[in-house]
């Protein structure tokens, strides 16, 4: 009976047992995956360096976009003649607009969500899990879609909100609650229900060991899910785009979109690398604050990204 043996665990070469045989490498099944590794990195490539290369010429002294004439930061501020996003007040005014609602999309969608999750997660009947099954609907819904029925509500039921900042919110919080549910509830079922019983056979109501004992222990997952609603808001620009009104709620997504074709310049660069900073810095917070949290109990923070699930 023949079979192939390996130098090592990983190696890779290997010998035919039978006859001693060289088996060439991609004939050995313990090599190293070279092939899936090298069209992982030509993907990562794929996707990074156009956004590095934005982010290159947002530092350009002049005012191509396509050859590199040295380094300056004025169009992030000070830009003088040439404007900036400081210098520029619709680039700012779009900034201002973007953080401010992503902020008050967390504030809202937040405790909203975390109280859905701690319903829907003790709600015992047989319409349980279709209602669970809808609450999902705004996270598998396509942002077209979702953006179109949310401006006709605005614009012919909800004629009192109408479009502007408060329709925008509204939107925000619609879709973002889903993430929020998602992320709260599966910290829930992995804590289970022993320790609020534990709380409540030791002399605690309900509601004590709910403040006491449960929120603590779902503090993480609360955090990371306002740090995902904050990025997402941030960079939403489909239902932004059917309910900003007029350009005085314009958010970036939306500015970028409409000045890049009608003008050009390096600024937008510039307010395209502030914005995909606040993303990364929500996103690295949230790393932070998960990786110093496990450090404590043992076990790694993308496995506690990882364990977000429906």
């Amino acid at each position: 009976m023949s079979g192939i043996s390996i130098d090592a665990a990983g190696a890779a070469h290997a010998w035919d047992d039978s006859s001693t045989r060289y088996v060439p490498p991609w004939r050995n099944p313990w090599r190293k995956p070279y092939f899936l590794s090298t069209i992982t990195w030509l993907y990562v490539l794929w996707s990074i360096v156009p956004v590095l290369i934005s982010i290159q010429f947002s530092f350009n002294d002049g005012r191509s976009r396509s050859s590199w004439q040295g380094f300056t930061t004025k169009w992030y501020c000070c830009g003088g003649e040439d404007g900036s996003v400081a210098s520029d007040h619709s680039l700012l005014l779009s900034l201002q607009n973007s953080v401010t609602l992503a902020v008050a999309t967390v504030i809202v969608s937040v405790p909203i969500g975390t109280a859905l999750a701690l319903g829907l997660t003790r709600w015992r009947s047989r319409t349980s899990k279709a209602a669970n099954g809808i609450s999902l609907f705004p996270l598998v819904t396509p942002e077209l879609v979702l953006g179109g029925a949310l401006y006709l509500i605005m614009s012919t039921l909800y004629v009192g909100i109408g479009l502007g900042k408060g329709a925008m919110l509204l939107g925000h919080v619609t879709f973002s609650l889903s993430f929020v549910l998602v992320i709260v509830r599966s910290r829930l079922l992995s804590i289970g229900g022993e320790y609020e019983t534990a709380a409540q056979d030791l002399g605690a109501t309900r509601m004590q060991a709910i403040r006491t004992i449960l929120l603590p222990l779902l503090m993480p997952a609360v955090f990371a899910s306002a740090m995902i609603t904050f990025a997402g808001s941030l960079d939403d620009f489909v239902v932004s785009s059917f309910l900003y009104g007029d350009a005085s709620n314009i958010t970036v997504p939306i500015k970028l979109y409409s000045a890049v074709k009608a003008s050009p310049s390096p600024a937008l660069n510039a307010l395209a690398t502030l914005l995909l900073m606040g993303t990364l810095f929500a996103l690295l917070v949230m790393y932070v604050v998960l990786r110093f949290r496990n450090r404590k109990e043992g076990g790694s923070a993308m496995d506690e990204i990882a364990a977000f699930e429906m």
